[in-house]
């Protein structure tokens, strides 16, 4: 490290400000370079979850000087009339969290599976919470999420209301950077307020921060948990294309569907009618869940998968 600059963490951006975190707690705005803003025309070169060196001036802020690289980022893809502007929702996560409600709303498993694509595609772990239990019982809920656990997302069972699971997901969110997203309704302000009171309205109130501006405010926050680590909000997650993922490349982020790909007996096959076909067999067979299966071919065939 330069003795002149300090490492830091960026932790909040609002139309051009950056708030970076220095190792010793201090929380310092700053502008980036002029050379690095004339790199960010095609895409995010400084993210929320980034780290970065600072020079501190001499009457109060700072300048980021540069960006660490990352070890993983959540990237969107945004239209622009210069073009295609590659958005960094949140940089060095450790998983993405999505919060589903068991009812009201009823929980959409075929949005859940795309985000799920979308995880897989980006390399970030990802976790499941399935809130609001008390509506429908423990054993109801699973029978909805109980065979996601198999296919490596861990799935915690909570309700805010009935202050269920909470301890267990304060668990998972401590020490780590985490993503968190889902529908509206789903109870996430609650249960974060559960997990840390005042949390759920901090997020709340930066969420409508942005949605009030949207045209001209752009702001992404991390906070941070009493126990250690930090939680993100991301309510622009459910715009997420799946933009560059070809359709015939999707089976590949199904993980009970890649590990049979090999066994079909035609190299291209779609897993829709072809005969020797070990995904429709392992479908036909309870192998693999049938709501994933629709959930593959609902992608593989619509226009979301356009590359």
């Amino acid at each position: 490290m330069n003795d002149s600059t300090v490492r830091g963490w960026v932790t909040r951006l609002q139309s051009g400000f950056y708030n970076v975190r220095t190792e010793d707690g201090t929380v310092i705005i700053c502008h980036p370079r002029g050379r690095l803003k004339l790199l960010q025309r095609g895409g995010d070169v400084i993210a929320v979850g980034d780290r970065v060196q600072i020079s501190i001036l001499p009457e109060g802020g700072g300048m980021i000087e540069s960006v660490e690289p990352r070890s993983r980022a959540l990237v969107r893809q945004d239209p622009r009339p210069r073009g295609v502007y590659q958005q960094i929702l949140l940089a060095n996560l450790d998983q993405l969290v999505m919060v589903f409600a068991c009812m009201n709303p009823f929980p959409s498993l075929r949005m859940l599976d795309r985000f799920l694509v979308i995880a897989e595609k980006q390399g970030i772990p990802a976790m499941i919470v399935a809130n609001k239990i008390d509506l429908i019982g423990v054993k109801e809920a699973r029978n909805l999420f109980g065979h996601y656990p198999s296919l490596g997302y861990p799935v915690i069972y909570t309700s805010a209301h009935a202050e269920i699971g909470v301890d267990q997901l304060r668990k998972h969110l401590a020490g780590k950077i985490s993503g968190l997203a889902g529908p509206s309704g789903v109870g996430k302000s609650s249960l974060l307020n559960c997990v840390q009171p005042e949390l759920g309205l901090a997020v709340r109130e930066v969420s409508q921060l942005t949605a009030k501006g949207r045209h001209t405010t752009v702001v992404r926050e991390l906070f941070p948990l009493n126990g250690g680590g930090f939680v993100a909000d991301l309510p622009g997650l459910r715009s997420l294309a799946l933009w560059d993922t070809q359709a015939e490349e999707l089976d590949g982020y199904f993980p009970e569907l890649s590990e049979r790909v090999a066994e079909c007996q035609f190299n291209d096959c779609t897993h829709n009618g072809e005969p020797g076909c070990a995904v429709m067999l392992a479908v036909e067979e309870g192998r693999i869940h049938p709501a994933r299966y629709e959930s593959y071919l609902r992608l593989r065939f619509s226009e979301e998968v356009d590359g």
